[in-house]
């Protein structure tokens, strides 16, 4: 009986150290347990902070990244700018010089023109004085008369004119010398020269401005020697309307005109 008891403490001590051994367990299992849970929220925590860090930093490297794209965006478009300014600028200066060019090569077109206009008597004219165009003279010519018979014949031909070429061949006279009497006529107010193109050449329409008085063309009159002057009336017996004399005169005076016309 007394056996069986200590038996029976034995076995309850043994089961109360099992007790105690299997509560300390579970107590450093609890405890385990507990620092676990713990360090894994702190882990958890941590890997939060750091994954917000992470974020925060991507998005500040983001930020700094837009930033700088924006600022090489800005500098792309003012370079773009500045490239067109300086495009626009060489486009400009490309069509001023163009247009220089352009003007240069007009000028000189022109130039050209004006010197192909040129005649021999403009070339006279910047050689010689007006004095020696105005006394200009031919050889072994009577001037005045000369003078007086081509303004006569330039005045025959009335508001029409005569190319000065023709007037020099029918005057048979050089070109030489023919430039230089239109000149002289022209000088002392007697025509008018008027530059035209003929068959592809310049020359000069010549038109009368003013006729020279000229007594040659009463030299001969019949008046001035007439007997019967004295008695002469437009309604008398002897009368300008039925005197031969004046008649004849006159025939004759047409006749010498028509002749020197046609030399």
């Amino acid at each position: 009986m007394v056996k069986k008891e200590i038996t029976s403490s034995a076995k309850l001590k043994k089961e109360l150290e099992e007790a105690k051994a299997e509560l300390a367990s579970r107590n450093k299992k609890l405890k385990l347990s507990v620092k676990t849970e713990a360090k894994k929220k702190v882990d958890k925590k941590k890997a939060e902070a750091k994954k917000k860090e992470e974020a925060k930093k991507k998005a500040e490297a983001k930020k700094k990244a837009d930033k700088k794209k924006a600022v090489a965006k800005k500098k792309a478009e003012a370079k773009k700018k500045v490239d067109k300014k300086k495009a626009e600028a060489k486009k400009k200066e490309e069509a001023k010089k163009k247009a220089e060019e352009a003007k240069k090569k007009e000028e000189e077109a022109k130039k050209k023109e004006e010197e192909a206009k040129r005649t021999y008597e403009e070339e006279l004219e910047e050689q010689l004085t007006e004095d020696e165009i105005k006394n200009f003279a031919i050889d072994k010519t009577d001037m005045d008369k000369l003078v007086n018979r081509v303004t006569e014949m330039i005045a025959s031909y009335a508001t029409n004119g005569i190319l000065q070429n023709i007037l020099w061949r029918k005057l048979k006279l050089s070109s030489r010398d023919g430039s230089r009497l239109a000149l002289k006529l022209e000088k002392l107010g007697n025509i008018t020269r008027e530059k035209i193109l003929e068959n592809g050449r310049w020359t000069y329409l010549l038109l009368i401005k003013k006729i020279p008085i000229s007594t040659i063309s009463i030299e001969n009159a019949p008046c001035l020697v007439c007997p019967v002057e004295g008695k002469c009336s437009t309604d008398g017996e002897i009368s300008p309307k039925t005197c031969v004399y004046i008649e004849d005169w006159v025939l004759t005076e047409l006749k010498t005109k028509k002749r020197h016309e046609t030399n």
